[in-house]
């Protein structure tokens, strides 16, 4: 899975490592994956997201080194907070290449190896609310994870009668590095409060169990689905 290295991808990674998961963790820091490494007991993954002409070799080579991988969580997230009068058109980009291009480069290399070797497969793309309602200051963000969602219905539909299941979750704002500024600034974190009304904001560990869910047999007449986990935000 990408993104293992902290908050909701740690947690994730944690949790399917507890159901009985082998775990291979990337991220595109070297130590930061040596460390994902020594927690799940497997090598280090480095990978860069964006690069495709790297891609399709990395997948096939975790394959034969692994055994044979049959689940896949795209979880790696950026965002860039600001209104979007302010924003760049490399910031845009910045925020797509982890959040939208890089999910599907990796999707779809994982897709070709369950193909060539004729083996089921089920994805997971760890999406937003932000994906599906507007919320302000998240302009990329909330376009990518839209893509994502998407995406996530278009790949379930070329793949399904492959064996390959494609879903995704959608989380609400999550107690996690990436939403920490945020969620500091008090009166903004009021506001965005009194749009869920469970009345909480999210914990990482609120969003394993819909993630090991999709991922299980259990799920197994289920793609193309995306669960809105955010406390009923999106509701409304």
């Amino acid at each position: 899975m990408t993104g293992a290295g902290r908050g909701l991808g740690k947690a994730i990674a944690d949790g399917l490592v507890e159901l009985g998961a082998t775990v291979y963790g990337t991220s595109r820091d070297a130590d930061v994956a040596r460390r994902i490494g020594e927690r799940y007991g497997t090598p280090p993954q480095v990978l860069e997201m964006s690069n495709e002409q790297t891609m399709d070799g990395y997948v096939v080579q975790l394959q034969e080194a692994s055994g044979g991988i049959d689940m896949l969580v795209n979880n790696a997230g950026v965002n860039i907070a600001k209104p979007a009068i302010e924003l760049t058109g490399r910031e845009w980009d910045t925020v797509f290449d982890t959040n939208l291009k890089g999910a599907f480069l990796l999707s779809t290399a994982f897709a070709r190896t369950w193909l060539e070797r004729r083996t089921p497969g089920s994805i997971v793309n760890v999406a937003s609310q932000a994906g599906m309602v507007a919320i302000e200051e998240r302009a990329a963000y909330g376009a990518s994870k839209a893509g994502l969602i998407h995406l996530t219905r278009i790949l379930a539909l070329e793949w399904a009668r492959e064996g390959i299941r494609v879903n995704a979750v959608a989380p609400t704002f999550v107690r996690t590095e990436l939403t920490a500024e945020t969620l500091s600034r008090p009166d903004w974190a009021a506001e965005l409060l009194s749009r869920i009304p469970i009345g909480r904001f999210g914990e990482p560990n609120d969003v394993v169990g819909a993630v090991a869910f999709l991922l299980g047999d259990a799920a197994s007449l289920i793609t193309g689905h995306t669960i809105a986990v955010d406390g009923g935000y999106t509701i409304r």
